[in-house]
């Protein structure tokens, strides 16, 4: 995985390469059922209540502590290409969806070359305090471990499918 902090821009930039087709890559980033299974770092789990990924719709989740915590986000869908790119305005809220601001404009886009699928991420924070708080509380050691998550499930599907 790269992970690259620019403060001038206020923008994370990670990339993360697959064994895996894109279209399979693609439904690990766009189904529920999928992404709670790997999206939060162990001994995490990520519990989503409401997923439309369509434009202007959103994922509404709550990463779970083992001690039964919950840490709500949303997500609204801005734009969706699909098995090629989408992007999305990330917040943390309360349980009843009210954001707790500023957030984040997450572009994603997927690349497929000889069965393996590159996924590169282009987060932008609205403020740099917000992005500096993100590298404090183990933003990098996080998405590390989702990507181990997701490595596991894509190898788990690919088994499953053969």
């Amino acid at each position: 995985m790269e992970f690259i902090v620019d403060k001038p821009t206020k923008t994370v930039t990670i990339t993360a390469e697959f064994d895996a087709e894109r279209d399979l890559v693609w439904e690990a980033y766009t189904k529920k059922e999928l992404l709670d299974q790997w999206w939060a770092p162990k001994p995490f789990l990520s519990r989503t209540k409401v997923m439309d990924f369509q434009v202007g719709g959103r994922r509404f989740y709550a990463m779970v502590s083992p001690e039964g915590q919950e840490r709500w986000v949303l997500q609204q869908y801005k734009s969706i290409t699909p098995k090629s790119h989408f992007s999305l305005f990330n917040a943390f809220s309360d349980e009843s969806e009210n954001l707790e601001l500023p957030g984040s404009d997450w572009d994603l886009n997927f690349s497929e070359q000889n069965g393996t699928t590159t996924v590169r991420a282009s987060i932008y924070n609205e403020s740099l305090e917000r992005l500096e708080r993100m590298i404090a509380f183990g933003f990098k050691d996080g998405t590390e471990a989702q990507l181990e998550n997701l490595r596991a499930v894509l190898a788990s599907l690919q088994e499953q499918n053969t």
